[in-house]
């Protein structure tokens, strides 16, 4: 039998380090992002000064390189913090995957004890460790949340954190989250929220050009020379703009073009090969967009995708051209519905609508007000993506 692995690494590539084009990758420059970078470091100098850090939340959506920002400045903060010998200390969490306040917790006890096992601590047990760190080494902690709303009991955990410096005699604990949701403070306890004091910055999508700097920067580093064709480039940026300024999109699109372009046994992308890997990519972006969304815009969503796919009994716009235009008043009965069989408590008609303006900016609906012929003012609604594959990436999720 023929040696598959053989085989595969004698096959020409157009690839030279498929590293520089993963998701995950933090390259040494980030264009397009220089002033976010600077104003996230002017925000968090005053810890190499062993000063107060305001808490700082960013917002954005998926792709626009809050991660990457975040990521890259916390190094260099380290970095000059060896430099001066300051005690200053940088700890990220995903809290997709952490999405408790005592996993949350548990993380940065761990980083605080190395080699210690704390798991089945008790949460006070666990934060007690945390001030004894931040304390004994007189450090500033500056701990990274990303995707903050997705953490359960997010009320308890800010309110810990945030009030950590009430107790702390030396040292001080300061707080970067991350979240698409812009709208997730307001859903804070009010204790919560008044414990903040944080500073806010937006991250804007990319436009086509500023997308296409930064393929260009990864293809120079990720694909051997001359083996990406310049239209393809423009194209992939193109259609990656018009999906919401997304990179991570950008990227996927040339790396699935690439894909194909190896399994044709040619020498360059060319645009042809990006049109084909668009297909493709679209599955796996509803499922990356969707995975981030908070709990109830969710299930807003799935109301959404269950109206388009099962039908309601109010005759909606545009029906007989095939097109599902959807009511907001039926959504909003229909997401009832859905919080009752998932026996969760459904928020008021205006939280409903402020998820589905996310969700549109997001790329996930489109939403326009009625016109002529419809009695009343009411908001018009439909989905961007099959509803059977939106519902496929919701049950992917459960």
């Amino acid at each position: 039998m023929a040696n598959v692995f053989e085989q595969e690494l004698s096959k020409n590539t157009v690839f030279l380090d498929r590293n520089a084009l993963s998701q995950s990758y933090i390259p040494d420059h980030l264009p397009h992002r220089e002033a976010e970078i600077e104003r996230m470091m002017r925000c968090l100098a005053p810890a190499l000064q062993q000063k107060t850090v305001n808490n700082l939340f960013l917002y954005g959506k998926t792709g626009v390189g809050k991660t990457s920002c975040t990521k890259h400045v916390i190094e260099k903060l380290l970095e000059t913090k060896q430099k001066h010998n300051v005690p200053v200390d940088g700890v990220y969490i995903n809290c997709a995957i952490n999405n408790s306040k005592y996993q949350v917790m548990l993380k940065v006890a761990e980083y605080c004890c190395p080699g210690e096992n704390l798991v089945g601590f008790p949460f006070a047990a666990l934060f007690e460790k945390i001030l004894n760190y931040a304390s004994s080494k007189n450090s500033n902690m500056v701990i990274v949340l990303d995707e903050i709303d997705k953490v359960n009991n997010l009320d308890d955990l800010m309110y810990a954190l945030t009030r950590a410096n009430d107790e702390l005699k030396s040292g001080h604990v300061s707080i970067i989250g991350i979240t698409n949701n812009a709208l997730f403070k307001d859903e804070l306890d009010p204790r919560s929220k008044s414990t903040l004091c944080e500073e806010e910055m937006v991250f804007p999508p990319y436009n086509a050009s500023q997308l296409q700097s930064i393929l260009e920067e990864r293809i120079r580093i990720g694909f051997k020379p001359g083996s990406v064709d310049e239209s393809a480039i423009n194209l992939a940026a193109a259609l990656s703009a018009q999906e919401s300024g997304d990179a991570r999109y950008a990227l996927k699109l040339i790396v699935k073009a690439a894909e194909m372009t190896d399994a044709q046994g040619a020498a360059k992308i060319l645009d042809k090969h990006v049109v084909t890997a668009r297909k493709s990519v679209e599955e796996d972006i509803v499922f990356d967009v969707i995975k981030t969304l908070p709990e109830h815009q969710k299930i807003v969503l799935r109301a959404i995708a269950s109206l388009t796919s099962e039908g309601s009994k109010v005759r909606r716009l545009g029906e007989e051209r095939g097109e599902l235009v959807l009511f907001s008043g039926e959504v909003f009965e229909q997401y009832e519905k859905e919080c009752r069989k998932m026996e969760k408590s459904p928020r008021s008609a205006r939280w409903c609508r402020e998820y589905i303006r996310d969700l549109e900016m997001l790329g996930l609906v489109t939403t326009t007000l009625s016109g002529k012929g419809v009695r009343g003012n009411t908001t018009l609604i439909k989905l961007t993506f099959p509803p059977d594959k939106v519902m496929l990436a919701l049950q992917r999720e459960n």
